[in-house]
């Protein structure tokens, strides 16, 4: 098959889901297929564009024997939402002209549509190719619930791409269960959504010594290292963990360490010096191939999530946390994906979101009991070997990319 990847995040990127389609690309590769990948220049999470980037309007290059198309963005700053659609406008005009006579038998195309929908319209619907929507969260939910989206026009527009994407691909891929509600109140038939959960490459990802060369220019080898690594955003709450720090702050040897970049870093800096927490830590986004080191420097990782958020996403760093080898304290919805895969994997424990008492509580525990965090920690490397390699997922990508060419196209497809 000849593959064409619409994502506005790949590698160099350090965002969740640009090593998941990095990987899944090149690995398509290994089993025969070509992969063009069209994306852009790197630029998450900070929203600033490298100098080497700059200057020209597409960046070609094969890698890894993929072929790769990265359009040209201005720098920005994230935060400002304004500025962020400047983005969106840019990757989507100029991704549309980027491979205009390209060949390829499929599609498969990343939402939000905000990021690409314009090219969708042009790389499917207008040259009558099947496609799979992957939905890494459903809009314009996520965006109504963090109070991003509060305009009633804007909210039609984002549901109206977006739908538009949906009833227009052949398959609609799908990381979590409980992204179904949503998916059916945009019209979108069960008979259409694909599960196909995330993936880590746990050959890179594996339980390393914490006595490694990061946890050594971090001064975190003496301490008990309570981590949080990724985006620095505004779905995790993450002033709850600085408060549940403030509540600890008489146990010296609890360090709390935040690695990652996003638009709530700043604001959660400034919290913790307001507040004088000499217990947290601030590190910057760090390259991938020291991501194992970063993980293997705790002793508890965390994943959050605000309320009534899990219940609609499930973070692809769950997978590489288990891959660590080490325990999960996860803050999520109950019942939600999340909760549930951390309790049938049994690799750690989940309490209700936006509780700083209940994180201490959980913390205390974790580290008053060393026999359950070594238990807590194999059985979560073990679940991620099992079900969450990369191979695997490549293999359920290919059987459906397959089925997706097969399908018929459907008679009438709705319009926004």
């Amino acid at each position: 098959m000849r593959i064409l990847l619409i994502t506005p995040y790949y590698a160099p990127d350090l965002g969740p889901s640009a090593p998941l389609f990095t990987m899944l690309s090149e690995q398509l590769v290994k089993r025969g297929h070509e992969v063009i990948v069209m994306t852009t220049v790197p630029h998450y999470p900070s929203g600033t564009v490298g100098s080497a980037y700059r200057g020209k309007w597409i960046h070609r290059s094969v890698e890894n024997g993929v072929q790769i198309s990265r359009v040209w963005l201005p720098s920005v700053k994230r935060s400002n939402f304004a500025l962020r659609l400047l983005q969106f406008f840019c990757y989507q005009f100029g991704a549309v002209f980027a491979e205009l006579n390209q060949t390829y038998d499929v599609v498969i195309a990343a939402n939000p549509a905000l990021w690409i929908w314009l090219p969708f319209v042009y790389y499917v619907s207008l040259r009558h190719k099947p496609a799979i929507f992957s939905v890494h969260d459903v809009y314009p939910d996520v965006g109504i619930t963090l109070g991003i989206f509060r305009n009633k026009f804007i909210i039609s527009i984002v549901a109206g791409l977006e739908r538009y994407c949906l009833n227009h691909s052949r398959m609609v891929r799908v990381l979590s269960e409980s992204f179904r509600p949503g998916l059916r109140n945009l019209g979108t038939p069960d008979s259409k959504l694909a599960l196909i959960y995330d993936w880590v490459d746990t050959e890179l990802i594996r339980p390393l010594s914490k006595d490694n060369s990061f946890a050594r220019e971090n001064q975190l080898a003496e301490c008990f290292v309570i981590l949080y690594a990724g985006n620095i955003g505004l779905s995790q709450g993450l002033e709850n963990v600085l408060v549940a720090a403030d509540q600890l702050a008489e146990q010296p040897d609890i360090h709390f360490l935040f690695v990652g970049d996003g638009p709530g870093r700043d604001q959660l800096i400034a919290w913790a010096g307001a507040h004088q927490l000499t217990n947290v830590q601030f590190v910057p986004f760090q390259p991938r191939d020291r991501l194992p080191e970063v993980l293997a420097s705790a002793d508890v990782s965390l994943v959050l999530l605000r309320k009534g958020i899990g219940t609609g996403s499930l973070p692809s760093k769950t997978f590489s946390i288990l891959a660590s080898g080490r325990p999960v304290i996860a803050s999520v919805d109950q019942k939600s994906e999340t909760w549930d895969l951390i309790q049938k994997a049994h690799a750690g424990l989940c309490i209700e979101p936006e509780n700083p008492s209940e994180l201490v509580k959980a913390i205390l525990m974790l580290k008053n009991d060393r026999n359950l965090r070594e238990e807590l920690g194999i059985n979560g490397r073990i679940w991620a070997e099992r079900r969450h390699s990369p191979q695997s997922a490549t293999i359920q990508f290919e059987e459906l990319l397959e089925k997706t060419i097969h399908l018929p196209e459907f008679e009438k497809i709705p319009s926004i």
